[in-house]
C-alpha cells in the first residue's frame, strides 16, 4: 500500500490576506500531488481583506499539484444563514468584526461611519455577495478526514469522555463548541481544529502563538485577525509554518 502524503493544515485566516500570501510562499512549494492543504474555516472578518482571502482561495485550484479543502468555519456559516435571514446577533457585535467582510466587497472606506441605508444594506448580503461566492461558501463541508487526522473547524460532539466521529453527532459543535472536557478528556484518532485561539486553551497563556498540543489534539488559531499570526502544521511530522 502507498504512504498516504503529508496534509497541511492552516488555521483560521480571517481576513488576513497578506498573512495568506506569506504563508502560501511557505507551503505552495512544499505541497506535492500526493499531499493535501486543508483549510479549517473562518475565512471572513475582522482582518482588512476578507475579499481577498476568498479570491486567494478559489483561485488556489490553480496553483496547487496536490489535494485541496477548505472547511467551513461558524463565521462562513453565519455568512451563509444571513443570505437567507439576516443574522444580526451575530453580525452587529463589533468583537465578531463582520462590517469588515461588507466594507471590503462594496469598497466602503473602513473609517467611513455607516448611515441607516449602508448599514440595512450590511444586514442583508444577498443584497450585495456576489453569488459564485455565496454559492462557493454553501458547498463548504463540515469536516474532513485522512490517514492522519480529522479536520474540523472547532471540534466534536460529546461530553465528558465519550466524542462522537463528526458524521454522527450534531453539527453545531463542529462549528461552534470550547468545551474544557474535549480539550482535556479527548482520547482517539488525532484532531486537528481551529476556532478556540491558542492562548484560551489550557493552560491559558496570553502570549501563547504558537500550536497547542495535547496527546491526540491539536489547535492551530494563532490570532489571525487579533494581532497574532497565521499558522499552518504538517503531518505526519507535525512541521510548523508561521505567516
Amino acid at each position: 500500500m502507498t504512504a498516504p502524503g503529508r496534509t497541511f493544515v492552516v488555521g483560521d485566516v480571517h481576513g488576513e490576506r497578506k498573512a495568506l500570501d506569506r504563508l502560501l510562499a511557505q507551503l505552495l512549494p512544499r505541497v506535492g500531488p500526493a499531499d493535501t492543504l486543508v483549510f479549517l474555516g473562518d475565512y471572513l472578518d475582522r482582518g482588512p481583506d476578507p475579499r481577498g482571502v476568498i479570491e486567494r482561495l478559489r483561485r488556489l485550484p490553480r496553483e496547487l499539484t496536490g489535494k485541496l479543502v477548505c472547511l467551513r468555519g461558524n463565521h462562513e456559516d453565519e455568512w451563509i444563514a444571513s443570505l437567507d435571514e439576516p443574522q444580526t446577533s451575530f453580525l452587529l457585535p463589533p468583537s465578531n468584526g463582520c462590517s469588515t467582510t461588507y466594507r471590503s466587497y462594496v469598497e466602503l472606506d473602513p473609517d467611513l461611519t455607516m448611515s441607516d441605508d449602508v448599514f440595512a444594506s450590511f444586514v442583508e448580503p444577498a443584497t450585495w455577495m456576489p453569488r459564485e461566492v455565496a454559492a462557493w461558501l454553501r458547498a463548504l463541508p463540515l469536516w474532513y478526514e485522512d490517514a492522519h487526522a480529522i479536520y474540523v473547524h472547532a471540534g466534536l460532539d460529546g461530553d465528558g469522555a465519550r466524542w462522537k466521529y463528526p458524521r454522527d453527532g450534531a453539527t453545531r459543535p463542529l462549528l461552534w463548541i470550547r468545551d474544557p472536557d474535549f480539550f482535556a478528556r479527548y482520547q482517539g484518532k488525532p484532531v486537528v481544529f481551529g476556532h478556540t485561539p491558542v492562548r484560551d486553551l489550557p493552560p491559558e497563556d496570553d502570549t501563547r502563538i504558537t500550536p497547542w498540543r495535547r496527546g491526540p489534539l491539536w489547535g492551530i488559531d494563532t490570532g489571525a485577525g487579533r494581532g497574532g499570526v497565521l499558522t499552518a502544521i504538517a503531518l505526519p511530522d507535525g512541521e510548523v509554518f508561521h505567516s
